[in-house]
Order: C-alpha cells, then structure tokens, then sequence
C-alpha cells in the first residue's frame, strides 16, 4: 500500500512539472500585455522600461526558469492590473469560490444519494419514473437560463431571496464566509442551487445505476437467504459498494465545481474566483492567469490523489493488486 501511495505521488508530480510548462506556454500565446499596461502615447524609452520592469523583454526559455523559481516559492509575480502579488489576488477570492463549491456539493450528496437510491431500488414506480426525467432536465438545462429564471422567480417575483452578492460575512482563521450569518445563507442559496443543478441529476443516475448493478449480485441474495433485514443489506452491503463510484465522481466533480463556476458567479455577481480570471484575460493579466490555472491544476491533482487513497481504503481488490 506504501508503494502504490509513493507511486501515485511521484506521478502526481510529473503532471504538475508537464502543466506547468502547458500553462506557461498557452499563457504566452495569449496577446501582448504591453498594449493595455502602456499608454498608446507613451515613448519608446518609456515602453522599454515597463517591459524589462515586467521581465518580458527576457527569452521565453528564461521567463520560464524564472516562472519554476517563482512557482517553488509561492510567488507568481504581480498583477498587472492591481499591482500586487497575484497569488494574494486570488487567495483573497478563494472563500468565495469554495464556500459555493461546498455548498452545491452537500446539496448533489443531500438530494441526488436518497432520491437515486430510492430510483434503484423502485425502478418502475410512478415516483422514480418522475424522478429520472426530473434529472434529464437537470442534464439538459443551460446553467445561465437557469441562474436567470432563478433570479426572475425568487427574486424579482417573489422578492424571497437577493439576486447578487454575497451578504453579510463573518472572519475565521482568516478567511471570510456567509454561510454562518442569515443574510450570508439568504445570498447563497440561489447560486449554490444553480451550480448544483447538473451534479444532482449526475450523482442521482450514477447511484441509481449503481444500485440496480448491486442488487442481483450473488451476496446480496446471499443476505437475503441469512435473513438479513432490508434496512441492512441496503445500509451495509449495497452502501458501501456504491460508495466507490461516488467518491470517485465526487471528488473529479468538486475540483470542476471550483474551476468552472465561472457562469454561475457571472450571473450572480458572486464574488469568486470566476468572475476575478474572467477580468484577468480579458485585460491580458498574465500573472493572475497563471496563478489560477496551476491552483486549479494542484486541485485536480490533490483531489485525483486523495479520491486515489479512498479507493484503497474502500476496495480490499485494491490493496491487494498493490501488494502484489
């Protein structure tokens, strides 16, 4: 098991070094911060000041060295636009963006485990025939109309819930959250909705499908035959076989929850993430941008690692494939 965890860390690390080079590469094609940093009346000794202050009259093989030195000390350089460590930038941004992510997540796992169990479990019921087309329409919806009829509807309609913003925070361990306050809660609500919308419906059928796989399994009826009550053979055996496919899809969604909450902060005005690389390419903010993707890089890698360690702890095959 320590060998298969080593080996999954050292290969963790390749992706990260094979990324880097990615992102740098695709950052530096993406146009000339130079025409939005300098005036178009500055003179030319002036423009050669601004470049050589930003590095970029450096090579591209040299930007890079400095870029791997950087990235090694947790500096990505400073913004552009705001004239301060961009790492620091998108820290500040960082709550936001994984305040809603967590919340979408809990309602996916709140909403979509129960309603696809019980679609498994009564497949032919009028109650899961309701469900399952009510989960294709979570697949098919574009996340924006939704935000905008969420809005239209409890907002401007009704006036039970505000249409942007983040509310009222509280500060702890440095950061601040709205989740713990009810303005907080009442601002949270429809975004979190809204970018749960379409992991509901995924994790609803991925259970569902689950659960019909488990169930005419040999050591289900074996269960059966011992007497067993439903209650259990459901708590203990058919639990704990869909929590492999769970944890997987789980942990892949909740990085994508974080990268792309770009529309749903759009739509909202929440102020994440999302909303600060949206500006940050479209006024050529190359450190910002940086500093974003590897964050999301090291996200998806910590998460395919750990959803790694959860697959060794839930499944014995696999524990016994690394001892081989």
């Amino acid at each position: 098991m320590v060998t298969s965890i080593i080996r999954r860390f050292i290969q963790a690390l390749f992706v990260i070094v094979a990324m880097t080079v990615i992102v740098f590469l695709a950052v530096n094609v993406i146009g000339n911060p130079v025409d939005i940093l300098i005036n178009p009346d500055a003179n030319q000794a002036e423009r050669a000041r601004v470049i050589a202050e930003y590095g970029l009259d450096q090579p591209l093989w040299r930007q890079y060295i400095d870029f791997l030195a950087g990235l090694l000390r947790g500096d990505f350089g400073n913004s552009f636009v705001y004239g301060r460590s961009a790492l620091q930038v998108i820290l500040e941004r960082f709550p936001a963006t994984l305040e809603l992510a967590l919340s979408a997540l809990v309602i996916a796992l709140v909403v979509g485990l129960p309603l696809g169990l019980y679609a498994g479990l009564r497949p032919r019921s009028v109650a899961s025939r309701i469900i399952m087309s009510g989960s294709i329409l979570g697949f098919s919806l574009p996340t924006f109309w939704v935000g905008l009829m969420f809005i239209l509807l409890f907002s401007v309609q009704l006036g039970w819930l505000p249409s942007n913003g983040r509310g009222e925070t509280v500060e702890i361990l440095g950061m601040r959250w709205s989740f713990l306050t009810e303005d907080g809660l009442r601002h949270l609500f429809l975004p979190a909705l809204n970018l749960a919308l379409f992991k509901t419906s995924l994790v609803l059928r991925l259970t569902r499908a689950g659960v019909q796989e488990v169930l005419p399994q040999d050591y289900i009826k074996f269960a059966r035959a011992k007497g067993l009550s439903e209650r259990r053979i459901i708590s203990v055996h058919v639990l704990k076989n869909l929590m492999i496919p769970v944890v997987t899809i789980v942990g892949l969604e909740f990085g994508s929850l974080i990268a792309f909450s770009v529309v749903t902060e759009s739509i909202f005005a929440w102020p994440g993430m999302g909303k600060l690389i949206i500006d940050s390419i479209n006024l050529l903010d190359r450190p910002v941008i940086v500093a974003y993707l590897m964050m999301m890089v090291l996200i998806f890698v910590g998460l395919n690692f750990i959803v790694d360690l959860c697959y060794t702890l839930l499944d014995p095959r696999v524990r016994l494939d690394a001892k081989r």
